[in-house]
């Protein structure tokens, strides 16, 4: 192995001087220069997270790199599943080496490249460059469209388009208190589903919203909407005045009705206020057992009528999952899958494997023709753990 040990601080000061989409040739070039690796590339999870796409160091001949490499079954799905780094023989005398690529819980897919030999070391050493490139492909991400559209299989549409700017920059987000993953297809086509989140000190805000309407009619809709209810949430709006405030704006500017659910959840009680806005109704797995939560139904946003919302609340307790979904997991052909059954079967999945599958079962029972939106959103609570660590006694004492 040739060359000094480059310390984190080096990689992303040379990160940060390369072009924002040559993220991945900088960390090649690392890997290559202390362990001499070879044919280092990323892949990148899809829009979907049914596919994968390679983007290859350049230098590196990698046999097809932009051609989608189907997820499910293959060697990068354990990998992804486990978040854990395979090695194995590379068939040359060499070893395979896979390694996730994640931030804060979000899969971004995973680093391959292929080494003559490595030890613990190396390999802990390869793990700390992958862990740093989610880093950095995540900061580089804000100038740059590579690794947007690397992310594509498929053409979207401009309701699509105006879809997917509309949702958070990551699926995924893990906490102490909780991990949340969600989901939305298809990718390429419709236009009105949107799902947000965001982590206050103390608060974790939720919406899984459903626009009215078709093609860019819906996406317009959506904006109008997000757009509402993220002004008023950063004001410091609970969720019944982001209710008010996302209602009174379609009726101010005409644009047509939406359903949704939003949701404030207290990360040290577990206390969820809730608005439901005409939406269907959650899934909740507690105890091994899954139900419906039979919300009061208000009116959704932009009916003009006299009626007002009303806060209701969940206590959440540790173990809980609570599954947010929009109508097009429920409709037409969708309603062959029985949710409530995925949803137990999955119940030992990471919420992103569990997104993955429920979308998956709707996709499949539509025969990958859907038509209308379908989204979810899958929380788990796991309660205050830094609180309960300084509840717990010390076994040593």
């Amino acid at each position: 192995m040739e060359g000094g040990d480059l310390e984190l601080g080096e990689l992303l000061a040379a990160a940060e001087a390369a072009p924002p989409g040559e993220s991945v040739d900088v960390v090649a070039h690392d890997l290559q220069k202390r362990f001499g690796a070879e044919r280092v590339s990323f892949l990148f999870v899809d829009l979907v997270g049914q596919r994968l796409v390679r983007l290859a160091a350049a230098g590196d001949e990698v046999a097809d790199p932009g051609e989608p490499i189907d997820l499910r079954g293959s060697v990068y799905d354990g990998v992804l599943q486990s978040q854990r780094q395979q090695v194995e023989p590379d068939g040359q005398g060499g070893l395979r080496v896979i390694t996730p690529v994640t931030n804060r819980g979000d899969c971004l897919g995973v680093l391959e490249m292929t080494l003559q030999s490595a030890d613990d070391t190396v390999l802990r050493q390869v793990r700390d460059a992958a862990h740093a490139l989610a880093y950095i492909i995540v900061t580089d991400g804000r100038f740059t469209d590579l690794y947007h559209l690397r992310r594509r299989t498929t053409e979207p549409s401009l309701a699509a388009e105006i879809q997917h700017q509309l949702l958070p920059p990551a699926p995924c987000c893990e906490a102490a208190q909780f991990t949340l993953a969600a989901g939305l297809v298809p990718a390429d086509d419709i236009g009105g589903d949107t799902y947000d989140y965001t982590l206050d000190r103390d608060t974790l805000h939720l919406s899984i919203t459903d626009a009215m309407g078709h093609d860019t009619n819906s996406a317009l809709l959506a904006t109008l909407l997000v757009g509402a209810l993220r002004r008023a949430r950063r004001s410091g709006c609970d969720a019944l005045k982001q209710a008010n405030h996302a209602h009174q704006a379609l009726l101010s500017h005409s644009r047509g009705l939406a359903t949704g659910q939003l949701l404030c959840v207290d990360l040290e009680t577990g206390l969820c206020e809730l608005v439901n806005a005409g939406h269907p109704w959650p899934l909740l797995m507690r105890d091994g057992t899954v139900e419906e939560v039979r919300l009061a139904v208000n009116l959704p946003f932009g009916v003009a009528a006299p009626a007002s919302y009303r806060v209701q609340e969940l206590q959440l307790r540790p173990r809980d999952r609570l599954v947010l979904l929009t109508d097009g997991m429920l409709e037409r052909d969708a309603a062959a899958v029985d949710l409530a059954s995925v949803v137990q079967d999955t119940r030992a999945l990471h919420p992103r494997e569990a997104v993955r599958s429920l979308t998956g079962a709707v996709l499949d029972a539509c025969h990958g023709r859907l038509r209308d939106d379908a989204t979810v959103l899958i929380l788990d609570w796991h309660g205050d753990r830094r609180r309960s660590a300084e509840k717990r006694p010390d076994p040593h004492a």
